[in-house]
């Protein structure tokens, strides 16, 4: 009979193409899963991967064997699974990735309740603007928006993500207010490159009657990151189009005003991300309903919404 980390070992190797990406899914060295790999082989009397330095291929047997073992294994870590947390609290480590502006606005805010409910998990927070690879970098879960939604993984909305036009009240002082998104273009304009393509994105905006206008920023100052582009407006440089979760604040201060009202860009919804919709860690699973917890108590879906004034 072939132990369960041998099989497992084997699995997420042939899923993620190294024993080095499975050792960081499995809590492993990539010493025991070679040799986890190497003993189910020995076991089997069969090569089930072609070695070299640069790559790891399944054989033909190997390709044969992972498709006989594949739903057989995932039932078995189920079934496992199930038992372990029918009895237990959520422990361990939670490895979350997450943009800087929005993670230190509304989701650490949510950490003291966060711990207080369950003690024994342990946060391990990044904060960085960049699309994590969930399963090779041993994340539990991402939080952002407009991800590519890769294979094996899971997104659940939690609020969209609207991009709306701000200003200062010094910069607009003596300055007409624009009246439709064309009007954007005779105001400074604070831009954003995308750090991924390295250009600056051309924004569509919309109204609640279905119209949609091309909005086109004069690139008066060009920055690479949100949290820049909202500082920029609040010392009176121009005008940015932001998110309005990271505007919200200062709009509610008044520090920032909210140009063209009945406009707004959709870039996507907001979403939590994880691996696989069956294995859920027991710690994952809690954090994500917390998070769907208070959003929906906090109303973030509505606040969050530029179709809301």
């Amino acid at each position: 009979m072939e132990s369960l980390a041998n099989l497992e070992s084997f699995a997420r190797s042939a899923e993620l193409g190294s024993f080095s990406a499975a050792a960081r899914r499995l809590g492993l060295t990539p010493a025991a899963v070679s040799r986890n790999v190497a003993a189910l082989e020995a076991s089997l009397q069969l090569r089930l991967f072609h070695r070299s330095t640069r790559s790891l291929n399944l054989t033909e047997a190997g390709e044969r064997f992972l498709l006989s073992i594949r739903d057989h294994l995932e039932n078995l870590q189920g079934a496992i699974a199930d038992i372990a947390h029918s009895g237990g609290e959520p422990a361990g480590v939670l490895k979350l990735s997450m943009g800087p502006t929005f993670g230190i606005g509304y989701i650490l805010p949510m950490l003291p309740e966060f711990m207080l409910r369950y003690p024994l998990i342990r946060p391990e927070w990044m904060f960085e603007n960049r699309q994590v690879d969930l399963i090779a970098e041993g994340y539990d879960a991402t939080i952002g928006g407009g991800f590519e939604l890769a294979q094996g993984i899971v997104a659940r909305t939690l609020a969209p993500a609207h991009l709306i036009a701000v200003a200062s009240q010094d910069y607009l002082r003596g300055r007409p207010l624009p009246a439709s998104p064309a009007d954007l273009s005779a105001l400074d304009g604070i831009a954003m490159r995308s750090l991924r393509t390295g250009r600056i994105p051309q924004r569509l905006m919309r109204n609640a009657y279905g119209d949609e206008q091309a909005v086109s920023l004069k690139e008066t100052i060009v920055v690479n990151d949100p949290a820049a582009m909202r500082a920029a407006s609040l010392l009176g440089l121009g005008v940015s189009l932001i998110v309005k979760a990271d505007a919200l604040p200062h709009l509610e201060s008044g520090k920032l005003i909210r140009l063209l009202p009945s406009w707004w860009v959709d870039a996507g919804p907001i979403s939590i991300y994880y691996a696989s919709r069956h294995l859920v860690p027991l710690k994952t699973r809690v954090f994500v309903d917390f998070v769907v917890e208070v959003f929906q108590r906090e109303r973030y879906p509505e606040r969050f919404a530029g179709s809301l004034g």
